[in-house]
């Protein structure tokens, strides 16, 4: 093979790889399946991008839930600097950080299968990563649990 085809293949291959970093960083519509996406990646998959709901939403993001709210600013500590990673994009201090959540539990609103991705709130105190979570969907919104899931709060960033 001479060097002007392998020079054209590999920009064809990188032009694919491109592609799919676009398509995949695209939010996902539409309804859980049946099984509530238990058929897709485990929850501990890592992945090596940022979703959507990793950038900073323009502040006033609208409640999409029936959740009770929770200002930003009445978030504890630990929250409001897992809020500013999750806007910068990391780095996370957590292997689990920024996976795939799959709202078994089904409080926040149903989603595609990858909608959601979780993110540790550090908890003085604790020897692991505690109960405290929030969860950020591909659209911006974001939700706060303090007790692993048994409860959410949207969170009304900006306020």
């Amino acid at each position: 093979m001479n060097v002007r085809r392998l020079t054209a293949l590999l920009a064809v291959l990188l032009g694919l790889v491109a592609l799919a970093f676009v398509l995949a960083g695209l939010p996902q519509t539409g309804t859980a399946p049946p099984d509530g996406g238990r058929s897709g990646p485990a929850p501990s998959a890592t992945v090596s991008q940022t979703p959507t709901s990793g950038r900073a939403p323009a502040a006033g993001v609208a409640n999409p839930s029936r959740l009770p709210e929770i200002k930003a600013s009445d978030l504890p500590a630990e929250a409001r600097q897992t809020l500013a990673l999750i806007a910068r994009g990391g780095p996370y201090p957590y292997s689990r950080d920024n996976v795939t959540f799959g709202n078994f539990e089904r409080i926040l609103p149903r989603k595609a299968s990858g909608y959601y991705r979780e993110f540790t709130v550090r908890t003085p105190g604790e020897s692991d990563r505690g109960a405290r979570r929030i969860v950020a969907g591909a659209a911006g919104e974001k939700y706060y649990t303090a007790d692993h899931y048994e409860t959410f709060k949207f969170i009304a960033e900006g306020k």
